[in-house]
């Protein structure tokens, strides 16, 4: 950035004029711009060499990269004039002309508008009227909307022809934080530029040019510990050091930028973290209340940790990140050794559970508490193995290999942090699955083991350190399921309606044995059937049932069968001697349903014929009873 003029010695004294630094060191020109945004700058610079100048511009980032201010330049770079040049150009050293007034937001011809606060169809009517008219002195009327995608569906729509096809005086320059919110018809019809955030190295270089300018003794851990608190804008970061030059009156020492910002010495976070992954929970405590008894935020510990393990996980894949000017000694050198030492699953498994926890402390009304109780499960986790060991040590144990839990810091590689399991695991009975280390929903995926298959012997049996293959029997079901009709008389008896429901219509049985089910679900069946099968037929059999969907089509479904047998019944009625003599009596009658009877007189070798309901055709309801077919 550049300086506008010389500082006034008179403004330390009476402070009256005092511009803040961030309008102080405001860029003037396009070389100011390559600050962070060389991508814009080159496209730019090809565009006026060439002649390419475009209707309207889209300039979109996050606060504070310089929207506006890269309009002004635009807008200067458009207009410039000087005795020996009178083009656009983008080669600004030599002030011209019209230079000044613009910088400044007064020139008669560059127009700013805030579209926050005229959003309406007749701000954007009143451009309309005046494009016609041409530039008082200037070579282009430049209309520069900040904020544009505050205006209204109505003045966006009011503006697109006159955007589409403006005079050729004039030319449109649009800033926005909230690119998204902009029409598409709009964008459609600009050049877009998206500023990106300015890195953290940039601004440090950016921050000590300007405290040099200044003549501020500024020490480079704090110059990033503002870097990284301004998280890409320069505006915000000039803000942060101009504070940071009134609190340590006339001076910027990382001390006093901590204490202003509320953070924890980098240095501290990396001790905590050490204990973290070590599994020392009263160190990490203790470490924890120093800090926050020094003034330090607890969110912001907690944040600083989130990013320390974020910078250690990089480290491990892109060792060149060291060299990030933005990063304190330490942060470098026990970073390295982290990351040499640590092992990713366990990195990954503290940045999961960071990034539950700091909002529990944000919304919490004893953050410091709540960041305790964060530390804690970290602390606790460290001594949890990852899923994948876990997953293979309850393999061995169920092939019948298993021996007790690896301490931490056997030859397996399980150090510090790598997911051993604690010393105190070395000699415990394995009953369960938090006795093998087996962690109970913490981890990547937050999953929890279910153990079904593998039998535990009793602890009084169990020899310590080792597990011995016990023969395991397989249970059998209490109630016999062999097929649809079996779960069905299942859900009547325990008055389960819906499930009845859902088997009758919706479920083609493929295969069934004794704790496995094999179906297909028709169109409309849902999705969650399979599961809600299997822990009713658990609860009600006694046994575990794996329900699982198959691609074989299957059996037809109860209710299909019944419709079929209905529908044969129906057939054999109608061509019953019987029935066909009734529909003779009643003309217009017909066969609508058929009812199965069995008379109680009848010998068990002799069925009486199933009788027929006959609708006649006035709408009279008929029965066998009803009937004689002798008449």
């Amino acid at each position: 950035m550049s300086d506008t003029g010389t500082p006034s010695t008179t403004n330390s004294t009476t402070g009256s004029g005092y511009r803040v630094l961030a309008r102080k060191y405001r860029p003037k020109d396009f070389s100011d711009l390559m600050v962070g945004q060389e991508p814009m700058v080159r496209t730019l610079t090809n565009a006026f060499e060439t002649g390419r100048i475009a209707q309207a511009y889209m300039l979109t980032g996050v606060r504070g990269v310089g929207k506006t201010t890269t309009a002004r330049i635009l807008a200067r770079g458009l207009n410039y004039k000087t005795a020996e040049m009178d083009r656009p150009t983008i080669d600004l050293r030599e002030p011209g002309e019209h230079c000044q007034a613009i910088m400044e937001g007064r020139h008669v011809d560059v127009i700013e508008m805030d579209a926050a606060s005229h959003t309406g169809i007749d701000d954007i009517r009143e451009i309309i009227e005046q494009v016609r008219y041409r530039p008082v002195s200037a070579r282009y009327k430049v209309y520069i909307i900040d904020e544009v995608h505050m205006l209204s569906t109505q003045a966006f729509n009011g503006l697109l022809k006159t955007l589409e096809e403006p005079p050729e005086h004039v030319k449109f320059i649009f800033a926005t934080t909230e690119i998204r919110k902009v029409p598409i018809t709009v964008l459609s019809r600009c050049q877009r530029f998206d500023l990106r955030r300015i890195s953290a190295a940039d601004l440090v270089g950016l921050f000590g040019t300007i405290a040099q300018k200044e003549g501020i003794t500024a020490e480079p851990e704090a110059l990033a510990m503002i870097a990284r608190a301004a998280e890409g804008s320069a505006r915000d970061g000039l803000s942060l050091l101009d504070q940071a030059i009134a609190h340590g009156g006339g001076s910027v020492h990382a001390d006093t930028v901590r204490g202003m910002l509320g953070l924890a010495d980098r240095a501290r976070i990396v001790d905590l973290f050490g204990h973290v992954v070590a599994g020392d929970v009263t160190a990490a405590l203790s470490e924890f209340t120093a800090q926050y008894e020094a003034g330090a935020n607890p969110v912001v510990v907690l944040t600083d940790l989130a990013d320390f393990t974020h910078l250690v996980t990089r480290f491990k894949y892109i060792p060149d990140a060291a060299n990030d000017p933005s990063l304190s000694e330490v942060e470098r050198t026990r970073g390295a050794e982290y990351a040499q030492s640590v092992a990713v699953s366990t990195l990954s498994r503290i940045w999961q559970m960071l990034l539950k926890g700091i909002p529990e402390a944000e919304n919490s009304s004893r953050p410091a508490g709540a960041a305790e109780m964060v530390l804690i499960r970290l602390t606790h986790a460290a001594h949890l193995p990852s899923p994948e060991e876990a997953a293979k040590r309850m393999l061995d144990i169920a092939n019948g290999g298993g021996e007790g839990v690896a301490p931490r810091g056997a030859p397996n590689g399980n150090g510090p942090g790598n997911g051993g399991g604690s010393q105190a695991m070395q000699s415990a009975p394995m009953t369960s699955a938090r006795a093998i280390g087996m962690p109970q929903g913490i981890g990547g995926s937050g999953a929890t083991a279910r153990l079904h298959s593998v039998p535990m012997p009793d602890r009084q049996e169990m020899p310590v350190g080792r597990i011995e293959p016990q023969p395991a029997e397989k249970a059998a079901p209490q109630i016999s399921v062999n097929s649809l009709n079996d779960i069905v008389d299942l859900c009547v008896k325990n008055r389960d309606a819906k499930l009845k429901a859902l088997v009758r219509n919706f479920v083609r049985l493929v295969k069934v044995e004794p704790g496995r089910l094999d179906m297909r679900l028709t169109e409309g069946g849902p999705a969650s059937l399979p599961g809600e099968l299997g822990v009713k037929l658990k609860e009600w059999t006694g046994i575990h049932w794996i329900v699982s969907l198959s691609r074989e089509e299957g059996s037809a479904t109860l209710v299909e069968i019944d419709n079929t047998a209905r529908e044969t019944r129906l057939v054999d009625a109608r061509t019953d001697p019987d029935v066909m003599a009734i529909l003779g009596q009643f003309p217009g009658a017909k066969v609508i349903d058929v009812r199965i009877r069995v008379d109680d007189t009848t010998d068990d070798d002799e069925t009486a014929a199933p009788p027929a309901v006959i609708e006649t055709a006035e709408g009279d309801i008929l029965s066998g009873d009803d009937i004689d077919t002798d008449q």
